[in-house]
């Protein structure tokens, strides 16, 4: 089985035209500043090391801004540093992330030039509402005509939605989902909103404007949207921002519902459900589950949860693997 790596290069554009109310790229990504083409290749060069070089799929991924909105010139040279290792036959493709209304048939033109498979979008809501409110400076439309532009120009499509922005609410977050499903991309990424030192939502936050989700909550929402990208088979990469120093430094995220191990949180509430929906319970037997090896660790739970809570319903239970199964299938021996 090939598996797939991405080698981030963080590169926030600082000079962006548009303040979204939760952004600060610099504390997100841990980048406080663009990174010189000598460091872009010290980067991919440390990452290379760790990876293996048999049955792998290595992409290079330009994140944390908006790439295609700084200049061409920049542009083409970021790409030629990750073009570089391709044609070494060292990395295979390049992925970045940019906003819906930077994309444009001159946009495309220019990453076709070079080994760009995929493009993301970062949609973050399909609710006019939610992003005239959140300073998104785009509309639902630019990610729905941008989308269509991307698949059409042959690129793999990858759309990033959030929980809990200003505004939002679950069934707002429901249909964003079933909207994006309906514009096919190949990758989804799930962002429970949090509130950082520096932005505008963080003043809104200490002016009681604005209540960002509980953990509890951002879980359930985020649980009943994986459950509709999955039913899509979309490839659902992230849940939850990744760890950096920047993000969990007390002093730069002030609130909201950010967990280290939060996609962990969401899939042990998966496999809860899956459990109390086809199980019968009973004190006075034991019971042998058997789950797909990658899902044995979501189906125990974090911190053992889903374990400890059937063994309160029966006398004994393992939960064993089974490679024929996949997903979240399951079968179970009661005795």
């Amino acid at each position: 089985m090939v598996k797939h790596y991405t080698i981030p290069v963080f590169i926030p554009e600082l000079a962006c035209p548009f303040q979204c109310v939760f952004c600060d790229q610099r504390k997100i990504s841990g980048s406080l500043k663009a990174p010189d083409l000598d460091e872009v290749h010290q980067i991919i060069q440390k990452h290379l090391k760790t990876l293996p070089e048999d049955k792998a799929h290595i992409e290079i991924g330009f994140f944390g801004g908006n790439f295609t909105g700084i200049s061409e010139e920049d542009q083409s040279a970021y790409l030629n540093v990750a073009q570089h290792y391709i044609d070494q036959e060292r990395v295979h493709s390049i992925r970045l992330s940019t906003r819906p209304d930077y994309i444009s048939e001159e946009v495309l033109k220019l990453l076709k030039a070079y080994t760009v498979k995929t493009i993301e979008l970062g949609a973050q809501s399909l609710d006019e509402g939610v992003l005239i409110k959140s300073g998104r400076g785009h509309t639902a439309q630019d990610v729905i005509e941008s989308s269509k532009r991307i698949i059409d120009g042959g690129f793999n499509l990858g759309l990033q939605m959030m929980l809990g922005l200003p505004g939002d609410t679950f069934e707002k977050s429901l249909e964003t989902a079933k909207q994006i499903v309906q514009l096919k991309p190949r990758d989804v990424r799930i962002y429970p909103t949090l509130v950082i030192q520096g932005t505008e939502l963080a003043e809104l936050y200490k002016e009681g404007e604005y209540e960002p989700l509980s953990l509890e909550t951002a879980v359930f929402w985020t649980k009943e949207i994986y459950r509709i990208f999955q039913a899509a088979k979309l490839n659902i990469i992230r849940v939850g921002l990744h760890p950096s120093e920047e993000l969990t430094d007390s002093k730069s995220l002030i609130a909201g519902p950010y967990h280290q191990s939060f996609r962990e949180l969401v899939l042990t509430e998966l496999w809860k459900d899956r459990f109390m929906e086809k199980l019968e319970f009973d004190k006075n037997k034991s019971l042998i589950i058997y789950v797909a090896p990658q899902e044995l660790n979501h189906a125990i739970g974090y911190s053992r949860a889903n374990l400890k809570l059937l063994e309160e319903k029966y006398e004994a239970v393992k939960i064993k693997t089974d490679q024929k199964l996949i997903n979240f299938s399951f079968y179970a021996d009661c005795y």
